[in-house]
């Protein structure tokens, strides 16, 4: 497993990516870069992903959680860690906090999808054909980063990510674009959203969300920052912050998320 690490600082930030994006470390790269000016910043590629290998253990949240946590300790990481998952990782790091919660400092959301979600929505999990899976050795899948180009790489302001990051991007989406794993992780998620869904963040752990403010209500006239409100904790840290982007914030609100991540960190020390 692939473990990328820039910075140092009192914090240790543990970035875990979102469903199927690739190349997490070359994703991240504007907000790593950022957050290690003050902190040490940790990229953890689960199987699957970036630079790491395929497993072929099922992608359940127990699985997940354990080989990110070993993967963890054997790169001699020390904890607590602020856990800062996007999308799906969310549902990762609510299991993560509440199995080892003395080892999970705080967490912080990138418009993270959290287990009782499904349920506040009346939504159901996605699920994805396992022929889906052969697209990237047959070739399909590198054909398509050539036709379109532009749908696996980030949508940002140019200059954010260098062409040496956009070249290795397109090129790890074709070589690892829908593998098993991600397949797998895909068909795995109502197992593991039923699993975690008793589930919340233990009562004292400082949390932050980040969402986008095209923030949606729905005829019930439930939207995604109300969800959040019920996924906060008792400290006095834990907030919401919705910001103007995509559901990858990271690739236009780099600064800001990384300047509203400082505010949050020092309100730990006065706890």
């Amino acid at each position: 497993m692939h473990i990328y690490t820039k910075g140092d600082g009192k914090h240790t930030m543990v970035l875990l990516s979102g469903l199927g994006t690739a190349a997490p470390a070359l994703d991240f790269e504007p907000l790593i870069n950022e957050l290690a000016i003050n902190n040490k910043v940790v990229v953890v590629e689960l199987f699957g992903y970036g630079w790491s290998s395929l497993t072929n253990k099922e992608r359940t949240v127990e699985n997940i959680v354990e080989e990110l946590r070993t993967a963890l300790h054997q790169a001699s990481i020390e904890v607590p860690y602020i856990l800062m998952p996007h999308s799906i990782s969310g549902i990762y790091s609510m299991y993560y906090a509440n199995k080892y919660p003395e080892e999970v400092k705080a967490v912080i959301g990138i418009d993270p999808t959290l287990p009782q979600a499904l349920q506040y929505f009346g939504e159901s999990a996605p699920t994805m054909p396992q022929y889906m899976g052969y697209i990237s050795l047959t070739g399909v899948s590198r054909l398509a980063t050539y036709i379109n180009p532009k749908n696996y790489l980030p949508i940002a302001e140019e200059g954010t990510y260098s062409e040496d990051n956009l070249t290795m991007t397109r090129a790890i989406s074709a070589w690892k674009g829908y593998n098993k794993n991600v397949i797998d992780e895909i068909n795995e998620i109502k197992n593991n959203v039923d699993k975690t869904a008793p589930l919340k963040f233990p009562r004292a752990l400082p949390v932050l969300f980040f969402t986008t403010k095209e923030d949606r209500v729905n005829q019930d006239g439930k939207s995604k920052t109300a969800f959040y409100q019920t996924q906060l904790t008792k400290s006095s840290a834990s907030k919401i912050i919705a910001l103007e982007g995509h559901h990858y914030l990271h690739w236009t609100r780099s600064k800001e998320m990384s300047q509203q991540v400082q505010e949050f960190t020092d309100a730990l020390t006065d706890e």
